[in-house]
């Protein structure tokens, strides 16, 4: 891919905002250390190469702060992704900027596991924080 059309394709996707955003309400907890884990399986957005349907399951784990994401916002904002095209490896990319931007976490990962499609699955995990606070997903 020209550099150019990169550098455009990236302007872009920073400049997608998803309707509805993700709310947050405040931790009671916000002095420990402990994790969120969710797991949304029915994520679909569209690839904008082919405008075929890309089906994942997508993860979240993070340690909150002095807010957490309200779960109920969180899967209006992920299923508000079902029209969108946009590639694998950049909607993980803005799930967790988006994450971050709400909630402001210690840490959170976003991780994405695309089903097949020809043959490929795809795995994108993306990070922000204190890595040291990081869990491994069973």
């Amino acid at each position: 891919m020209p550099e150019s059309e990169y550098e455009h394709l990236q302007e872009e996707i920073r400049g997608l905002v998803i309707e509805p955003k993700i709310q947050a309400f405040e931790s009671k907890y916000g002095d420990k250390d402990y994790h969120i884990r969710l797991k949304f399986d029915e994520f679909t957005c569209l690839c904008p190469r082919t405008g075929l349907p890309d089906f994942a399951t997508i993860l979240i784990d993070y340690v909150p702060d002095k807010l957490i994401a309200e779960s109920r916002s969180l899967k209006f904002y992920l299923n508000a992704y079902r029209n969108v095209g946009i590639f694998n490896e950049h909607v993980v990319n803005k799930i967790l900027e988006d994450l971050v931007e709400a909630c402001r976490p210690r840490f959170v990962e976003v991780i994405g596991r695309f089903n097949l499609r020809g043959g490929i699955g795809i795995t994108v995990s993306a990070s922000h924080g204190d890595e040291s606070l990081r869990r491994i997903f069973e």
